[in-house]
This record gives structure tokens, C-alpha cells and sequence, in this order.
């Protein structure tokens, strides 16, 4: 089945970061972090709901361009990064395409100028077209890149059967996220690597992560992505705007999705090595 809406920009896919917000944490109230999750799950539609979920498929437009906005991977829809080219003067929109399926399957088609760039994801590998930097050929994914998928892969998001797939979590507090009370937690995944989740304390639904770091100027910045505008498709509550914050980086990106498709068909060969 599928759904048609228009927003801003963002989501999932499709891609996200930010300034770090100063905000006082307060002591966890009443809930455990296991009670956190299993509220937010049921919010989210449930468990069973999730677990019948096999393929995800999501279009529509993210914001690129900007005199002020540094060239960097997309990330919102929790898959690895394809470059956009040299960014235009001014913020323009460019239409995407993304299908994931099971197992950690992905594939992210971003349009600009008659031209397309593709990134897939099979499970284990990662390969890309980036016409826009006139590279042409197909290119493995680099560690780095690598490493962004496969913490984005899960189409149903860290925190459904977290204990399963090797998580630990931990409720460090609650704090205001864009003026509303949030619990934070912290999620220890099996590779050691670590990741916050904010869950607003009233929907229970995520209200904000934290993104992969950017590296901009040598350095590496922290990233903040935004979720929004939430919506119901075949019962499960699905963010059709999200906006990444980058550190030091004074314009943010949106993200947002016209149409979503739960579990439509999609062939195995979609994820296979370009050629």
C-alpha cells in the first residue's frame, strides 16, 4: 500500500546531524530503559507490527546547496553515504529514491541534473556511482562508509529486539529536546561502538539521534538528526521529515518523503553489485 504526502525534507532514510544542545540532564523518572523501548515500540506500532515488516520503500526530496553548507554524505535515512556534487549556490532540492529489505539490504538513488548517483548495500558489501563528481565507474564503499551502513541498515531502527541483535542500553535521563522532555539513552552496540537515542517522554516516539560525526576541516564535528511530522502507513508510525544539524555548520539539511511502501515487492537483484 501505498501513501502520498509533501513536507520539507528528511527521513530515514534518509540522512542527519547537528549542534550539540545545551541542556541540563535531570535524573530518569519513573521508567526503566526497558520500559522506554517497549513503549516506544508500541508507539511505533508495535512489535509484531515490525518484525512482519520484510521491505521499506520511501521517495521524495532532500534539501543540498548553500554557500554556508559543506559538501557531506547523506544520512537520514539510516544508510551510509553517496557525495552530492559541488554544492550549488543556493538550496535546491534533490529527488531520492530508497528501498531496504531484509537482511540489512539497501538501495539510495539520488537525482541532480539528469543524473543519477546509486549506492547499494547487500548485506555484507557496499558499492557506488557518483556521476556528479564525473566518477563513472563503480566503487566499493570506503571503511568509513562501511561503517555508517551498517549501523543504518536495520529498517526497523536500533531499538526493536535491540537484546537480540547484541545492544545494551542504558537511561542516562531526561532532558528538553527542541522544548519538550525527552529520555535519554545510551545504546552499546555488540562492535563496542556507542550511539544516543532521545525518546520524547510524551509520544514516546524518537525525537532525536546522534549521527555519525562529519568530518569538515580536518576535524570532526557532531551530528544531530531531527525526527518529525510522524504519519501512520499500514499502522506503523513513520517520520516523513528529518533535519540534520551539523556542528559548526550554521544551515542544516531536511529531508522529507512524498510516499512510503511497506513491504512491496522488491527484487534481490535491486541489491546486487552495480555494474
Amino acid at each position: 500500500m501505498l501513501h502520498r504526502t509533501t513536507v520539507s525534507a528528511g527521513s530515514f532514510l534518509v540522512l542527519a546531524v547537528s549542534i550539540v544542545l545545551a541542556a541540563d540532564v535531570q535524573s530518569p523518572i519513573g521508567l526503566s530503559a526497558e520500559q522506554v523501548i517497549e513503549k516506544n515500540i508500541a508507539a511505533r506500532g508495535g512489535l509484531q507490527a515490525w518484525r512482519a515488516v520484510q521491505s521499506l520503500s520511501m521517495r521524495g526530496n532532500m534539501e543540498a546547496g548553500g554557500n554556508e553548507s559543506p559538501t557531506r554524505p547523506v544520512q537520514g535515512v539510516r544508510t551510509g553515504g553517496v557525495q552530492v556534487p559541488k554544492r550549488p549556490a543556493q538550496q535546491t532540492q534533490l529527488p531520492f529514491r530508497l528501498e531496504m529489505k531484509r537482511a540489512r539490504k539497501s538501495r539510495l538513488e539520488i537525482d541532480f541534473r539528469g543524473e543519477t548517483a546509486i549506492q547499494v548495500f547487500d548485506g555484507t558489501h557496499g558499492w557506488k556511482v557518483r556521476p556528479f563528481l564525473n566518477r563513472h565507474e563503480v566503487e566499493p564503499f570506503t571503511s568509513d562508509e562501511m561503517k555508517a551502513v551498517a549501523a543504518q541498515s536495520d529498517l526497523d531502527g536500533p531499538l526493536v529486539d535491540y537484546a537480540a541483535k547484541g545492544t545494551k542500553v542504558e537511561l542516562e535521563g531526561t532532558e528538553k529536546v527542541e522544548g519538550k522532555d525527552s529520555y535519554r539513552l545510551k545504546l552499546t552496540f555488540k562492535t563496542g561502538e556507542a550511539q544516543h537515542v532521545w525518546i520524547d517522554a510524551n509520544t514516546f516516539l524518537e525525537s532525536k539521534i546522534e549521527g555519525t560525526p562529519r568530518r569538515l576541516d580536518g576535524q570532526y564535528h557532531p551530528v544531530e538528526i531531527f525526527y518529525r511530522d510522524y504519519r501512520t502507513v499500514n499502522g506503523l508510525k513513520v517520520p516523513y521529515l528529518t533535519e540534520t544539524k551539523v556542528q559548526g555548520v550554521k544551515q542544516t539539511e531536511k529531508i522529507e518523503v512524498e510516499e512510503v511502501a511497506v513491504n512491496a515487492h522488491v527484487e534481490d537483484s535491486r541489491f546486487a553489485k552495480l555494474q
